[in-house]
This record gives structure tokens, sequence and C-alpha cells, in this order.
């Protein structure tokens, strides 16, 4: 078999020069180098190139297929598009970001004289309150989903440890299942996570969490693997040896052997949320907001909790004390007579 082609960067454009870079190839080498240089996840590289294909997509209308034939005003454009097709808010900034991510990183490679997206500005995004589950309503799901595992369900006794460790570390779920064996240290109750970024912090988990976790690792996710394994020989199922060597290194392991996806942790969650109170996204989030939210009601420092979610700005831990802030405002409404 041919071995793959390399990939193709642009080539920084010598600025005497008037040789033009194609936009779509200026694009992957953007997505290169935030993939590559900055560390950047997959699933924010993806991002970035859903947001600048579509830029490459508006482009072409105006005719302009090379990097020096963007300018602020074609940027300004695509934006106000994207506003009148009714994308929200938070996705027109996101594009903004895209298009100054871009057009910083084609001016310091020397593809363009000048910044074109240095002036770029977008709607800010509308900031609402994360959803937060109260902590007794956080309490009797962990209690059901105890009653749940204690029939010895390798599946069931998963779900709770999985739960257990979201609401116990306030995990991101990209963070949970990308969890390896080794990453947990069961005897000081710690988790080391890798984060946005890649980076890593040491995250601490109280009893009852080790209590699940043992009791998955102990048996469960044994099970787990020998059933997807003998489901194999059988010819169930097919999968690939580096689906296996993945599998044996990956805390949270689903029925077929393999390491556990985002989509099956959002499936989960929003089956245990459904019905209880409370407004937006049903997701894994909620217990990352949950937790938060909990350590500041119960007196932990602001930049403890900073520290504790993997925040690189403490502008962003700043938004639980506004929800803090407001659960006091509605349980005075609520509760004092002269509200």
């Amino acid at each position: 078999m041919a071995d793959p082609a390399p990939s193709v960067r642009p080539e920084p454009l010598d600025r005497d020069s008037a040789r033009p870079i194609a936009l779509h190839a200026a694009v992957d080498g953007y997505l290169e180098h935030v993939r590559l240089e900055r560390g950047y996840s997959e699933h924010t590289a993806a991002a970035y190139g859903s947001d600048l294909t579509d830029l490459i997509r508006f482009a072409e209308t105006r005719a302009v297929t090379g990097a020096d034939g963007i300018d602020l005003h074609l940027l300004r454009d695509w934006l106000w598009e994207a506003t009148e097709r009714g994308l929200a808010r938070a996705t027109v900034a996101r594009r903004a970001a895209s298009a100054r991510g871009l057009c910083a990183w084609l001016e310091r490679t020397g593809a363009l004289p000048a910044d074109p997206a240095a002036r770029l500005r977008a709607p800010r995004a509308k900031r609402t309150l994360p959803r937060v589950v109260a902590a007794p309503a956080v309490a009797t799901l962990l209690d059901a989903l105890q009653i749940r595992a204690a029939e010895g369900d390798p599946v069931a006794v998963r779900d709770l440890a999985l739960i257990e460790l979201l609401y116990a570390c306030g995990l991101r779920v990209s963070e949970l299942v990308g969890l390896g064996v080794d990453d947990i240290d069961r005897g000081n109750r710690t988790v080391r996570v890798t984060g946005k970024g890649s980076k890593q912090r040491v995250v601490p988990y109280g009893a009852p969490a080790a209590a699940a976790l043992e009791r998955y690792l102990g048996s469960a996710r044994t099970a787990l693997l020998a059933a997807a394994a003998t489901s194999d020989a059988r010819g169930a199922a097919a999968s690939t040896g580096a689906a296996h060597a993945d599998a044996a290194h990956a805390v949270f392991v689903g029925v077929r052997g393999a390491r556990l996806g985002v989509r099956s942790v959002h499936r989960l969650v929003a089956g245990l949320l459904a019905d209880l109170p409370g407004s937006g996204p049903a997701g894994p989030h909620a217990f990352r907001h949950s937790a938060a939210t909990h350590l500041l009601d119960g007196g932990a420092d602001l930049r403890a909790v900073q520290e504790f979610l993997g925040h690189a700005s403490l502008g962003t831990t700043q938004i639980y004390t506004h929800v803090s802030a407001e659960r006091l405002k509605q349980s005075y409404r609520t509760a004092h007579p002269r509200a």
C-alpha cells in the first residue's frame, strides 16, 4: 500500500512577492497550526474548520479565492449574512473569533501584509446562566443509580461510577471519556485530567465516588471487556486491534469493549435529567455546573474552584457566583415573609 500523501501547509508568502495563497490552502495550514502547535482539541479544531469552510464558501460568492482577497468589508458582510440567516449570536461570535485567528496567523507567517480582521467585531454572545441541579436532586439521582447497581449489572455499576466521578470532579465530558486507568490514583483519591489545550490538572474525589470506582474497576469493567471479547470471538462484533488496545487503558468502556464515547454519556445523562426540574441543556455539563455551584455555596474559594474546573480565566469561573446569587434571590423570594 502506498504511503499516505503528506499534509500540505501553505508556505509563508514573502512580503515582496506577488504570489498569493489559495484561501482553502491557507485554512488547511491554519487548522494544522492550531492542532499541532497550539494544542487545540480535535473538537475545537473541527469547529474552527466548519466556520472557515463557510468563510471560503462566502468568499467564493464574491469571486475571492485567494487569502490576499480577504478584507474587513468581506468579513463584516460574512458575519452579517450569518446573522440574517438566523444563526445564534454565540455562533456568529465564534465565527468572528475563527476569522480573527486565521487572519492574525496569516499576517504572522507573512501571507498577508496586514491583519484585515484586527478591527472585526461581532455581537457579544448572550450569556445565560447554566443549568444547575439542586444538591438534594443530585443525591436522589445517585441513590437511584446505587439501587440499580446493587443488582450487579456491569452497565449499571459503570453508570454509577461514571456519574459519581463526573459530579465529584466537575469534569468536562471529553475529560471523562478520555481518562485512562493510570490517571486514577485510588490511594489518594485523585484523578489526573487532561483538559483544553492538553493542560493537565489533578482533581480530588470523595468517598462515594471512591466506593463506586472501586466496585466498577474491580469487577464490572473486567466483565464488560470479557463479554465484548467473547462476542468478538463469535463473530458478532468486529473491532480493530487498535480499538482493543485503547480500551485496555480506558477507564469507561461500553458493552462492545471499546472506550465509551461522548454521545453515549450524553444519552445517559439526558435520560437521568429528563424528569428533574430545571431548564437548560440536560447534558453532562449540567453536573459540572452543579459541582462548581455547590462548591461555592459551601464556601469554597473562587480561585480554588477555578483550579478545580481547569478554567484558564477567573472570569469564566465567576459565572457561578452569579448562579449562586440568583439561587439566593429565588430562595429569598420564596421564603422571606417580606420578599
